[in-house]
């Protein structure tokens, strides 16, 4: 499998790329990483270093590796936190092309915007951008419960609400939905769910809720489950390995006391996941 992933990069600790390309590469995946921003750090300490790229030289990146010969080659075109708005016509150019090139080719969508806790922590144009342009060519979306939220214009809460949101998300283009935090009122005390739901149905995973906010899980979680779907077209299969892995990857962080992702030392847990978890049809 090959994955093309236009996303952020940072020096120092792992989200967007930093967080992907590794527990990508460590399941067997070739990667082709395109940076969007080049910065120090996360956004989340307050202050960092280092460039937006202009949408203009990501998109010359692209077309270098189109000048490859390495679309047709792409199975999956996977997208995460977008600095700027040129980004997303960037990104939706790329995906008509490799599709042009590999008609069976996926586009996975992370559409990060924020989370009920901090809310929107992106550029005030980026959310628009995300449902009127970037969403509706995906045809997997990997959004937390406040992004289905907002991409939909509803207020996910119970496990019926949340579905009800996700019919919503997938009438406007993409078949395949994550939705990687559901906290519903009436779970299992200490708990946190993923929903997954495309043609074939609808599952639940249930894991437990570390005390933690880990940066760049979500990019790990986007990451390994659009490979996962992409290889095996199985999402309760996908959503189990993807739900193990992570799982196993935040823990270890925990328990080091550490704020940044225990990404290396992590690497059994994508390259064999221990599968303790089982998905729940739901639909």
């Amino acid at each position: 499998m090959q994955i093309l992933s236009i996303q952020s990069a940072v020096a120092y600790g792992h989200v967007g790329n930093s967080a992907a390309v590794f527990p990508l590469q460590r399941i067997g995946v070739e990667v082709i990483p395109v940076y969007t921003v080049n910065f120090s750090n996360h956004t989340g300490y307050g202050a960092w270093r280092g460039p937006l790229i202009d949408p203009g030289q990501v998109a010359d990146v692209i077309t270098g590796v189109e000048e490859r010969g390495a679309f047709p080659q792409i199975d999956v075109v996977l997208s995460g936190y977008q600095g700027g708005v040129g980004i997303g016509d960037v990104i939706v150019d790329a995906v008509q092309r490799v599709k042009a090139a590999n008609p069976s080719a996926l586009y996975a969508c992370d559409p990060v915007m924020g989370n009920a806790k901090s809310g929107c922590f992106v550029a005030p144009e980026i959310p628009d951008l995300l449902r009127d342009r970037v969403v509706p060519v995906a045809d997997i979306i990997t959004p937390n419960q406040f992004e289905l939220g907002y991409l939909t214009g509803t207020e996910p809460s119970s496990l019926e609400s949340t579905l009800d949101s996700v019919d919503l998300a997938r009438a406007m283009g993409p078949s395949t939905v994550l939705v990687t935090s559901v906290e519903r009122p009436d779970r299992e005390p200490d708990t946190i769910e993923m929903l997954v739901v495309d043609d074939s149905g609808k599952w639940l995973v249930t894991t437990p809720l570390l005390p933690f906010k880990a940066n760049g899980s979500g990019d790990v979680t986007a990451a390994l489950f659009a490979a996962h779907y992409g290889s095996t077209k199985d999402a309760a299969l996908a959503l189990e390995r993807t739900a193990s892995s992570v799982f196993d990857l935040v823990e270890m962080t925990y328990h080091s006391g550490q704020r940044e992702l225990r990404l290396i030392e992590a690497q059994e847990f994508y390259a064999n996941p221990r599968m303790q978890f089982t998905a729940q049809r739901v639909g």
